[in-house]
């Protein structure tokens, strides 16, 4: 569909391309409805800057983070006539500074943050998605006999801090829900019982709340056969009753709607018959304000897969 949650750009992410502008206009020519822009908040230790950013501060990123509010603003006003800009962020969860900082953020910028996308990158201050050796070390910290024991404390390490963060900010995007398996796209969650215990207990509360769950056409581009979620995880949420909408987690103008055809093959044989998206709600709370709605009609017969390039 023409829609997307989750975004970034070179201008306001390092490891992105692309002025934020370039992925708006690429976005409109591709005839995207409403499109989200998510570019993550800052970190506030030196030791948790990647080496891309390699002579900043996290004061650095404090201002970066200020001037993408400011500028996804100003695009947002000049082009409403032609697409519907949400401005979001993604959160980050390193350590317990992480979540304080972002509560300040969200009170600070109140209405000017429309939407967030809650999502998880590090277990134990480590980065998950950074490389496979990162993502190596991090299985390394966590004791047991077995491999299956290192693994399953991980997979519930993980879904622990995202359920933190689902509890405590309510995201109105679920994002990239099954992250944690990025190397290790095979990895069925039922030979990990806590862990899918703990998967469906995330699940059940972010539907309870009225969370959006994120389809996200990145792994096509990193290897995987699907999206995030995973089949296991996404049959989780359907027979839960989540609600699913797209994101295409572009990071640059080249990713906007990558993949979506192959997006919407997997979630049509996945048996997923309604997506929905973020629409602008009231302003004038002083709050964020966002609202879900559902697509009308049969969602994979809109023109705009008939435009999308693989």
């Amino acid at each position: 569909m023409p829609y997307s949650h989750h975004s970034h750009s070179g201008q306001f992410c390092k490891h992105a391309v692309g002025d934020l502008e370039d992925i708006v206009t690429e976005a409109i020519r591709q005839g995207f409805r409403v499109f989200g822009l998510s570019e993550h908040v800052p970190r506030y230790r030196a030791s948790d800057l990647y080496p891309e950013e390699d002579g900043l501060t996290p004061e650095d990123l404090m201002k970066q983070f200020e001037g993408y509010i400011e500028e996804a603003h100003r695009l947002k006003l000049a082009y409403r006539d032609e697409i519907t800009l949400l401005v979001g962020l993604e959160t980050e969860y390193i350590t317990s500074l992480d979540l304080d900082n972002l509560g300040g953020i969200l009170e600070r910028f109140g209405e000017g943050v429309e939407y967030v996308v809650g999502s998880v990158h590090h277990v134990r201050g480590i980065p998950i998605d950074f490389d496979l050796a990162t993502f190596q070390s991090c299985l390394g910290t966590f004791d047991g006999e077995t491999e299956q024991e290192r693994m399953e404390g991980y997979l519930c390490a993980y879904f622990d801090a995202q359920y933190e963060v689902l509890e405590r900010f309510r995201p109105e995007i679920i994002g990239h829900i099954d992250l944690c398996r990025l190397y290790i796209p095979h990895l069925l969650f039922s030979d990990y019982p806590r862990a899918e215990k703990k998967l469906k207990r995330n699940i059940s509360f972010a539907v309870d709340y009225g969370a959006l769950f994120e389809a996200n056409a990145a792994p096509f581009r990193k290897g995987w056969d699907t999206a995030y979620p995973g089949e296991d995880a996404l049959q989780i949420i359907v027979k839960l009753g989540g609600r699913l909408g797209l994101s295409d987690d572009s990071h640059g103008k080249h990713a906007v709607g990558l993949n979506y055809p192959r997006l919407a093959d997997y979630l049509k044989r996945s048996g997923v018959t309604k997506i929905y998206y973020l629409m602008e709600g009231e302003r004038g709370t002083g709050v964020r304000r966002t609202k879900p709605a559902v697509v009308e009609g049969d969602w994979w017969d809109d023109t705009f897969w008939d435009r999308q390039p693989e």
